[in-house]
């Protein structure tokens, strides 16, 4: 059995690690377009960036002022035991989330709806947000992921149903107009790593592309050759807009495209686009049966589905 006190001291060592520390795909990402760059205020941008992330983990405090929306992914064990069940298992990481903005590595942002107010500690309904996936074994994987509000709230999320006739062409289309108009806006800092759903409800093509911009690392490919195609088409042709890092103009306006697909109705095809910001912070840790810990550099979402 995995012992309470053990999971819940993972869970907030979790959210400080993914709050305080770039993950490495994502560090290599940087540095990749930082000596790709061309142009010189773009270069000096990311350069500068990363150097505020590298000073971040020194000063022990979080990578961007924006802590974004408090998101966990549980991949759990089908035989795996854990003392006071799921229940202890949410309680737990409410704690940790509250216990993370006390001490300031989350910002107190999570608010009712309506009406603005809410308690300072980023606990309220449906947040944090949990979502699960069950796998044999009896490990339990936990991923938290910061969805920025910039990449979220103002355009970074987007969706559209699309006909079957309109084909490939017609969903690149869609995907290339929603990054335009949303870097445009001002809504999400490029270069971002764009997810993109496709297939399935409006709320399964949505959920694909949140779950493919925050829990899949950088470069990774789709073993689908049909989707990875995609991927590739779509990465160099919005890197070929000339955007730029925060939209000063260059020639990295995207750190990578990701994307995942359900099966749909054949009466038209969802698609959806998640922009996570240029940092994409996220920390995955594993606690095995025998209750000893791993730190993962990678979700390990998809992995086996």
């Amino acid at each position: 059995m995995i012992k309470r006190e053990l999971y819940q001291d993972v869970i907030f060592e979790t959210i400080h690690k993914g709050a305080t520390v770039i993950s490495k795909d994502v560090k290599a990402a940087f540095e990749r377009s930082i000596a790709s760059e061309t142009s010189d205020s773009a270069r000096e941008g990311l350069i500068q960036t990363l150097k505020s992330i590298e000073t971040s983990v020194q000063k022990d405090n979080p990578a961007c002022p924006d802590t974004g929306w408090p998101i966990f992914y549980f991949k759990v064990g089908n035989e795996c035991v854990l003392e006071d069940g799921f229940m202890g298992l949410e309680e737990s990481t409410r704690d940790a989330v509250r216990k993370a903005t006390k001490l300031g590595y989350l910002r107190a942002t999570m608010k009712h709806p309506l009406t603005g107010r809410g308690p300072s500690d980023n606990i309220g309904m449906n947040i944090p947000n949990f979502t699960y996936q069950f796998i044999p074994g009896k490990n339990i994987e936990i991923s938290y992921v910061a969805k920025g509000g910039g990449s979220e709230c103002f355009g970074g999320t987007r969706h559209r149903v699309l006909a079957f006739a309109d084909g490939i062409p017609g969903i690149e289309k869609f995907i290339i107009d929603c990054y335009v108009a949303s870097t445009r806006a001002g809504a999400v800092c490029p270069p971002s790593i764009l997810g993109i759903g496709i297939g399935g409800t409006a709320n399964v093509a949505a959920n694909l592309a949140k779950e493919a911009a925050c829990l899949r690392t950088i470069g990774s490919a789709h073993p689908d050759p049909l989707i990875h195609k995609i991927e590739i088409d779509l990465y160099e042709a919005l890197n070929s807009l000339g955007i730029g890092a925060m939209g000063s103009g260059g020639k990295v306006s995207v750190h990578g495209v990701n994307i995942e697909y359900a099966y749909t109705h054949i009466a038209g095809i969802a698609v959806a686009t998640s922009t996570n910001c240029m940092v994409a912070r996220r920390a995955t840790s594993r606690i095995n049966s025998d209750s000893s810990v791993e730190i993962l550099d990678s979700p390990n979402w998809f992995e086996g589905r």
